[in-house]
Formats: C-alpha cells, structure tokens, sequence
C-alpha cells in the first residue's frame, strides 16, 4: 500500500495531521466512554437479566470476536486502503451496541456484544494502518499516545455518568447511546478518510487460512466457558485456543522469539493480566465492601488519568529503549495487581485496593504505546496491516481467553467455598508475570526491509 507524503516538519496538530488526529481522537475517545460504562454498570446488568454465571463471557465474548474482525480488517486495509473498512467496522459496531440495549435476557447481551467485538476490533487495526500511512514514524509516538489520552476524559466523566445514566434511564441507555455518538464520528471521519490512501502497491495476497483460524480461536474461547461444566471439554478448548494463536501470530511468538513475535507476545500478556483486573475491580469493589457502582468507578477514573499521564511521560523520553519502556511498564503492571490481590486477601480499606489498580494502570500507559510503535518499527509497507492485526489479535484474543478462564475459576472456587475473587487476580499475576518475560525480549537486529 503507498503512503501518503510525509513533511519533515509541525506536530500531529499541525495542519497537515491536525483533521487526521481529531477524528482518530474521537474515535478512540467514544470507544473509551463504552468499555468504561459497560464495566461499571455491567454487575447490575447481570444481576437485573439473571446471568451472573455469564458475567466473565460477557466481558470475553466481544474480544474473541474481535480478532475476527482484526484479521479480516488487516487483509482488507492491506488490499484495499482503510476506508471502507473502517465504515464497515462502525457499522457493525452499532448494530452490536443496539443489540445490547435492546436484550431481553444475558444471552442475547452475550450475543450482542459478538458482533459489537466483531466491528470494534476491526476499527481498532484501521486505525493502526491509517496511523502507518499518514504519521511519520517521528511523530508516531506522539500519536499514539494521543490514543491514550483520548480516555482521559471518558475515564474522568464515563463512570459517573454511566452509573448515572443507568440509575435515571436504565442500563440500556448506556449502550444505545453511544450509537449516537458513533454516527458524530463519522461525519467527523468522512473528509479524513478522503485524503488516506486507498491504492494498492506489491500487497502481500490474503491469507484466508488465518481468517479460519481467527474464527476457530473465537468460538474455541466461548467454549473454554460455556463448557466448563466437563474439565476436559474446556481443556480441550483451551489448547484449541493456544494452536490457533500459533497460526495467528508471527513465526515463534508462543516461544517468545526476539523482536516482533515478542512484542505480539508482551501485548497479549499484558492484556490479559490487566484487564481481568479491571474486568472484576468493579464487582470486587461492590461485593466485598459494599461500594455503589458510581464510588467504584473512581478506579477506573483514576486509571484513565494515570494512563494517559504515564502515555505521555514515554513519548517524552524518545531515547528510552522500547525495550527498557516495556520492561519498565510490565513490570509496574505485575506491581500493581499483586498489591491489589494482596488486598483483597487481607481485605483491607478499599482505597488501598482502587490505589493498587491505579498503579498498573499507571504501568499500562508507561508500557502500552510503545508495543505499537515497537511493531510499526518491525513492519513494512506489505505487512503493516497483517501486523497490526497480529497485535491487534493477541490483544483481544489473550485477554478473552483469561476471562473465560477466570470465569471458570470463579465459578469453581466460589462453590468450593474458597476467595473467589482472589483466584482470578492470580491468574492475572500469572499473565503479568508471562508479560515482564516477553517484554525483555522485545529487542531485534534485524533490519526490516521496506
């Protein structure tokens, strides 16, 4: 695919990127309001539709099914440019956040929040490609980490107003009003997407055989939950899951090679550590000490603010190695959770459990931008988008499979009578930890041809 000509000079508001990063901001910033205002409001839906057994696959359910849509945007945008793709995905992402507000019971919720994965993870590789075609690898940092503070003000405001939302007009409202908010995107979108390039230039051809596996990966994620009545039907779903992610990610990302299969790696770990933390912060805060949905959003306020604060501390520090810049953050991560587990162990004051997940939080938005950049480095023009799927995939796909997992953890350790709660931030500690490994090894010396 071409690029677009880059000037050497002006910043990602100059008034050559300035349209570009308005609307990329904006997307990224309504996609924030809605992972944030489903988290907190989430406990009540599922206590209000009866499905409490399906909590966790509700929070897993659009991320396995993202990585369908991640694989088949990143072939689309490599053959075709972004645009269309990006329509498509909004599109689908809508139609999901209907669905959602319209359900009547979990499992249409459930099923809902497929097909809002489906489009949501397609729309998160467009954005990968349209950064690679029209950002100069110079101001690609800064960008990205734009993307961060694109949820400072959802983090700050999403919470409360979702809760309050909920408590004026009903849980539903949280959903369906984002679809309103989508549809101000794109008109805010459309002259962008004008100026990306849509021409195709020595494109790698497309590898169906990924979009099956993609497929098989989702569907086997789903099943490590909606199975976990037989032990062995959910492991075998699980090394299902762990095939598919070989045939998914570049050559020696499940043995951690050097360079981009690291990279892949460290995204995918430190997905699934942190957001099964934030997956069950506000349900801890609520069924531990008795916090209301709008006092325990705070935590997720707080870590809006810290990630994009952290975000922006790395873009300032170009001379930091992306190696020393994921160490640093996985590391600050895996800190935090196990001093959140810790807490909910001893049950100790609930601020000290909200500080402790503000601290990985603060880790996420040290470490989570340079693994884009880090794969921008290690892409060229016919594989960028296959690429950013791949991180786009593991993201999605590795935090999906913890979920299901924690909740089939939950589950069992609730009615053996054990701290539930406490095993699923193991779990996360487990992730966490696998995430400081990969990120040593992030660096390569091997040059990317272009």
């Amino acid at each position: 695919m071409k690029t677009t000509e880059q000037p050497t000079t002006g910043g990602i508001l100059s008034p050559t990127y300035l349209a570009t990063t308005v609307a990329a901001f904006s997307l990224i910033a309504i996609v924030a309001f809605e992972s944030l205002a489903v988290t907190t409001v989430m406990p009540d839906v599922a206590q209000q539709l009866g499905g409490v057994g399906l909590y966790a696959l509700a929070f897993a359910a659009p991320l396995a099914s993202g990585v369908v849509g991640m694989v088949i945007a990143g072939m689309w945008s490599d053959r075709s440019g972004p645009t269309v793709p990006l329509l498509t995905a909004l599109t689908a992402l809508s139609f999901g956040l209907v669905a959602c507000g319209l359900a009547p019971t979990m499992e249409v919720l459930v099923a809902g929040r497929i097909l809002q994965g489906l489009g949501g993870g397609a729309a998160t590789v467009v954005l990968y490609v349209v950064v690679g075609l029209v950002y100069p690898r110079r101001l690609q940092p800064s960008i990205l980490a734009s993307f961060a503070a694109a949820w400072v003000l959802p983090s700050l405001f999403g919470p409360y107003l979702a809760a309050l939302i909920a408590d004026a007009f009903g849980w539903r409202w949280v959903f369906l009003g984002v679809v309103a908010l989508i549809g101000l995107a794109l008109v805010t979108l459309t002259p962008t997407l004008r100026t990306v390039p849509s021409g195709v230039e020595e494109a790698d051809p497309p590898q169906l055989a990924r979009l099956g596996w993609a497929v098989v990966a989702g569907a086997a994620v789903l099943g490590v939950k909606l199975l976990d009545s037989s032990l062995w039907l959910a492991g075998g779903c699980l090394v299902l899951v762990l095939f598919s992610l070989s045939r998914l990610m570049p050559p020696g990302t499940v043995r951690l090679r050097r360079g981009l299969p690291s990279v892949i790696a460290t995204r995918g770990l430190l997905s699934a550590g942190f957001f099964c933390a934030e997956a069950y912060i506000v349900f801890v805060l609520q069924e531990r000490w008795g916090i209301a949905a709008a006092t325990a959003g705070l935590a997720l306020t707080g870590v809006g603010v810290v990630w994009a604060l952290a975000s922006q501390a790395q873009a300032r520090l170009p001379k930091i190695s992306h190696t020393r810049a994921l160490v640093t953050g996985t590391s600050v991560v895996l800190l935090g959770i196990t001093l959140l587990t810790v807490v909910v162990w001893l049950e100790a004051p609930a601020p000290l459990a909200m500080a402790a997940y503000v601290l990985a939080g603060a880790g996420m938005g040290f470490g989570f931008p340079r693994l884009g950049v880090a794969m921008l480095e290690h892409s060229s023009d016919r594989d960028r988008g296959a690429n950013s799927s791949a991180l786009a995939a593991a993201d999605s796909l590795s935090a999906a499979l913890a979920l299901a997992i924690t909740g089939v953890v939950f589950a069992r350790t609730e009615a053996a009578g054990w701290d539930a709660f406490v095993a699923v931030y193991l779990v996360a500690i487990l992730c966490s930890a696998g995430a400081v490994a990969a990120a040593s090894r992030t660096a390569s010396h091997e040059p990317v041809r272009r």
